[in-house]
Formats: structure tokens, sequence, C-alpha cells
């Protein structure tokens, strides 16, 4: 009778102590969607040429981590802590992204948790379109973090390109605008970010009226 009362005891502390451990410990988030929030993380920080673009190659590249199917094959809805999409990017010593390459940040690994943990749904945020708050520190570098630094960064400046910094994005506009050739996918430019994801038009029209301003350092 004891060794039952104690089991059931344990048993309990056990199931309640994995609950805490999926849910304590998230930080306050934004709702957060998936082809606004996620999607563009695993784009850029893992669904890069050589790494998880599903293009059939090496073992990573025969995973896509661009589009939410490929991305689900890793993720168990409502476990981030069972979810190798997240579990494999966190820590103090992730083995993704692999060494040499940006890793993702707080913010992003509190995102991708919360997304999990809240179903893991293939969700599209809609709102209204902003082209008027045109700044560079409150409108286009968020972006481009978002969508970029993974290949444009000081550690892994792809192309030759950095955009962790003002002067890293004015070099891909001047004298070309090779910048917006490449986030509009135009013919003649290699399409960004690659293998899969698109900014979204508003986005896109965003960065345009920057550039067509004069490309600010505000």
């Amino acid at each position: 009778m004891k060794f039952t009362r104690f089991f059931n005891v344990a048993a309990l502390t056990l199931t309640a102590t994995f609950f805490l451990l999926q849910c304590g410990n998230n930080k306050a988030v934004p709702d957060v969607c998936f082809t606004k929030n996620i999607q563009p993380i695993f784009v850029t920080k893992c669904g890069m040429s050589g790494c998880h673009s599903g293009s059939g190659g090496g073992h990573g590249e025969k995973m896509n981590f661009t589009t939410y199917e490929g991305i689900m094959k890793k993720v168990k809805a409502n476990y981030p802590l069972l979810s190798e999409a997240y579990t494999k990017c966190t820590g103090k010593n992730p083995e993704m992204p692999p060494k040499g390459y940006t890793k993702l940040s707080e913010t992003e690994l509190q995102y991708i948790k919360y997304w999990i943990h809240t179903g893991a749904k293939n969700s599209d945020c809609t709102s209204a379109c902003d082209t008027l708050t045109l700044s560079f520190s409150g409108r286009i570098k968020p972006l481009l973090d978002t969508w970029c630094l993974g290949c444009h960064s000081a550690s892994n400046a792809g192309g030759g390109y950095d955009f962790s910094t003002y002067e890293g994005v004015r070099t891909a506009i001047a004298p070309n605008s090779r910048l917006l050739g490449c986030i509009e996918q135009q013919t003649g430019y290699s399409a960004m970010p690659q293998n899969g994801g698109k900014l979204s038009d508003c986005d896109i029209i965003a960065v345009k009226k920057w550039i067509e301003a004069g490309y600010p350092n505000n």
C-alpha cells in the first residue's frame, strides 16, 4: 500500500515537472504567426544552400526547413522540448545552425518555443500594410534582420554583404540597387531569401519607398 502511494505521488510529481518545463519558462511574446514570425527564422537560419534546403543533396539538405510541412517533420505540436526544431537550436552550445553560421537570437527561440507550445499552427497574420513608417531603424532593419541575417551577417557575409549594419545594407543598394532586385526576385537577380519564402508585398513596397527616399540612416 505504501509503495503504491509512493509510486502515485512520484508519477504525479514527474508529470507536473514535465508540464512546468514545457510552459513555465515561456516569456510573454506577441501573437505569433507562422508565415510572419516563424518561417522567416527557419528560411534564413536553416534553409540556406548546403543546409536544410530540401535540395536532396547531403543528409541535412534532404530536410526542408523552408516550408511548413518540412519544419513540422521535426516538431511535436504543443511540446517544444520534444521538438528537434527547437531543442537543437537552444542551449549554451546548440547544434544548429552549425558552427560559423549565425545562431538564433533569444527572441527567435522564444518565438519558436511559444509557437510550438500553442499548437504549431500554419497561421498567417493579416494586418494593415504600413508603408508610411520608413525609418531604417524602425522599419527596414527589423525586416532585414528577420529575413536576411542568417546569410548576410558579420560572421557569414554571403556574397560579401553584411546586413547587420546600415553601411552593409547601403553597399547592396548603390549603385545598382541589387537589394531591391533580389527581394523582388526579378529576372537576372538571385532570388532572396534563397530556397523559399519571400518578403510580403507590403515589406517590399516599404523597402522600395525607403530606397527611393534616398535610403536615410534614420
